[in-house]
């Protein structure tokens, strides 16, 4: 269903150019969820806005998306616009900004069935309402005509899941979708999520820090910094192996139950490079403890470690320098 191969996205910085994704490969069947996690910087939601053709003004995208076999990048944003909300469908990570604050939440929700599906008003709004009533959204009817800000954050949320769902999309992309929610009200949204996917059979992408909410939600992840994925597989193996350096990393930096008072959480050295001044071999070079001097020189092959799993390292136990 999607295809992405040698996604390169460059944005403008102060000194030039600069490459925020490099090379970026998946593809995802219909009913088939993935995830995405690394830290802030590493290319997460810049994929997922070039998926749905929102990257920021001075972007440029190279490589291939292809959606059931057309070609997106390059493709007008008239025509980009007969798939978004349509057949690929976005929640986005801050539900504040999401949803116009000037119009009601059930106009918002009610738009996208007249403009694909060509509902009339009247159709729209019966059809909004109960998409309201199946995120959750107590006395719908009622609260048709209420405004964002008379809403709560987790009530926010599940509006702008509604709005994704409203013309049943075939791709569901959800970028931080439980950002600032406390965890009884995270764990709902989630399980909301996770049971719309099911009952509607739509491919899942999931963009979060939370590796406990990745661990439970997809079936497959990939490990991104520095723009790179550098280790992809079923989420239980790759939570189980953590073949990668920065995948261990990234583990050993959760806070863990029965822990001592005052234990001090393990780390990765260094900091996030900027964008120009990634290395032109491994981004992680630098960072990481087994660095030599031919991981800056040219990015490391993805090595094969099992059936689907992944990762791009020269110093991987097995395949060491």
């Amino acid at each position: 269903m999607l295809h992405v191969d040698n996604l390169r996205i460059t944005l403008p910085t102060r000194r030039g150019r600069a490459e925020a994704v490099r090379g970026l490969d998946f593809a995802l069947a219909r009913g088939e969820t993935l995830g995405l996690i690394g830290e802030s910087g590493c290319g997460k939601s810049l994929t997922a806005l070039a998926l749905m053709g929102l990257l920021p003004e001075g972007a440029q995208a190279s490589g291939s998306i292809r959606w059931g076999g057309q070609e997106l990048l390059g493709q007008p944003d008239a025509q980009l616009c007969r798939l978004r909300g349509n057949r690929i469908a976005m929640v986005f990570q801050e539900p504040m900004t999401a949803l116009n604050p000037v119009h009601a939440i059930g106009r918002q929700v009610a738009e996208p069935l007249r403009l694909h599906q060509g509902l009339t008003a009247r159709q729209a709004r019966a059809e909004a309402v109960a998409l309201l009533e199946r995120v959750g959204i107590a006395q719908a009817e009622q609260r048709f005509d209420a405004y964002p800000h008379q809403f709560s954050g987790g009530q926010r949320q599940r509006i702008t899941i509604a709005m994704a769902l409203a013309c049943g999309p075939d791709l569901l992309i959800a970028d931080e979708p439980t950002t600032a929610l406390d965890v009884t009200l995270q764990r709902q949204i989630l399980d909301l999520i996770s049971a719309l996917v099911a009952e509607r059979g739509m491919a899942l992408i999931l963009v979060s820090h939370d590796l406990g909410v990745i661990a439970q939600t997809v079936q497959r992840t990939l490990v991104m910094y520095g723009g790179t994925v550098v280790e992809s597989g079923p989420t239980r193996t790759v939570f189980g192996a953590q073949a990668h350096p920065y995948t261990r990393g990234l583990f050993a930096a959760r806070p863990r139950l029965g822990a001592a008072r005052g234990t001090h959480l393990p780390t990765i050295a260094g900091t996030v490079p900027e964008l120009a001044d990634l290395p032109a071999g491994c981004p992680f070079a630098g960072r990481c403890a087994l660095t030599i001097d031919a991981c800056r020189t040219a990015l490391p092959p993805t090595v094969a470690l099992g059936p689907g799993h992944t990762a791009r390292c020269i110093r991987l136990d097995g395949h060491a320098a």
